[in-house]
């Protein structure tokens, strides 16, 4: 399917979704709709995804098939800037595919738009009205579940999860992936938006797709979300966790990363006391350790003082870790998957 992707004033470094889709979706994506780089090319930026032109608006946009949201502020709300863009995409018969808390079907003109022009709107975090609590059963699955926890959000847990499975599978395992955001659920095609999810089902709703899933594979990457010391979103992190029932952790952190992403004024604690957060907390429903690292190191300079810092990182965790992204074929990855496999 071809698509734009709307991620204005921010991408790339505040674009994960808009990111995300262009390094592991199936997508063919036409353009990236950002006012603020109009004229440059994604490959400016990003050089290790699908490359696309960058324009100012959705009319100056190819044609495409879908116009996705690539952006998803704090809150999840609906930047009214970005109505023209939704809206001439609708007047063309373009399907809209949006991982906001603001439901776009639920909008008046765009839901009247969509009717007018047989076009087809995806929020994607709007939950199924299926779900309940756990029944605490996820371990009964025969598959090996891996989660990757994070020092704060924003650190690159979908990005370290999605390029687990894809050296894992590489190496020959069998492998499912367990979308729990928005990009994630974009990219897979299915998932439960764990951050949308009623809390008394958050854990249920992250039981329901290990179950689906759990005896399709031998091993299952749970995406992450959060972190369990983050003033506003630790309830989804603790939800994650004891709804998969994880046999593993990795952990995700960003070099240099020292306070909480959008609350500065919250320090970060020391790496090992993640360690002893993690572990404990999951220890009442399920026993499990953190096993590997995963650092993001996308704003270290060179490759040099990237491996310095993620060989601190190991070291802190008395793991091994690596950057994915950056040492994906390296003997560092090698040893963080001998650790989880």
């Amino acid at each position: 399917m071809r698509v734009a992707v709307l991620a204005h004033e921010k991408f790339p470094d505040r674009a994960k979704t808009a990111v995300g889709l262009l390094r592991y979706a199936d997508y063919e994506v036409e353009a990236v709709l950002d006012r603020d780089h109009a004229g440059e090319r994604v490959s400016d930026h990003v050089s290790d995804v699908q490359d696309a032109p960058i324009v100012a608006e959705m009319a100056d946009a190819p044609e495409v098939d879908a116009l996705i949201i690539g952006i998803a502020p704090i809150g999840g709300g609906f930047d009214e800037s970005w109505r023209s863009d939704v809206t001439t995409a609708l007047e063309r018969g373009c399907d809209l595919i949006s991982g906001l808390h603001y439901f776009l079907a639920d909008d008046e003109e765009f839901a009247g738009l969509a009717e007018s022009n047989d076009a087809d709107i995806w929020d994607v975090r709007k939950p199924p009205e299926d779900l309940t609590v756990a029944q605490g059963v996820a371990d009964q699955v025969s598959a090996e579940v891996v989660l990757t926890v994070g020092t704060d959000c924003s650190v690159g847990k979908m990005t370290a999860t999605l390029e687990l499975l894809e050296s894992a599978r590489e190496r020959g395992v069998d492998a499912g992936f367990i979308p729990t955001g928005q990009t994630g659920i974009m990219i897979e095609g299915w998932g439960n938006p764990i951050d949308r999810v009623v809390s008394d089902f958050t854990a249920g709703a992250v039981e329901e797709m290990i179950l689906e899933r759990g005896d399709d594979y031998d091993y299952l990457f749970v995406e992450g979300q959060g972190s369990i010391v983050h003033p506003a979103y630790s309830a989804v992190t603790c939800g994650i966790l004891h709804g998969s029932m994880a046999d593993k952790l990795v952990l995700c952190h960003e070099a240099g990363r020292e306070v909480v992403h959008g609350y500065e004024e919250f320090d970060l604690p020391p790496v090992p006391d993640y360690v002893d957060l993690y572990e404990d907390l999951a220890r009442p429903v399920a026993e499990t350790e953190i096993v590997a690292g995963a650092l993001n190191t996308k704003h270290v300079a060179d490759d040099a003082s990237a491996r310095d810092a993620v060989a601190t990182f190991g070291e802190e965790l008395d793991a091994p870790a690596t950057d994915p992204v950056r040492f994906g074929d390296g003997d560092e990855m090698d040893a963080v998957l001998e650790a989880i496999l």
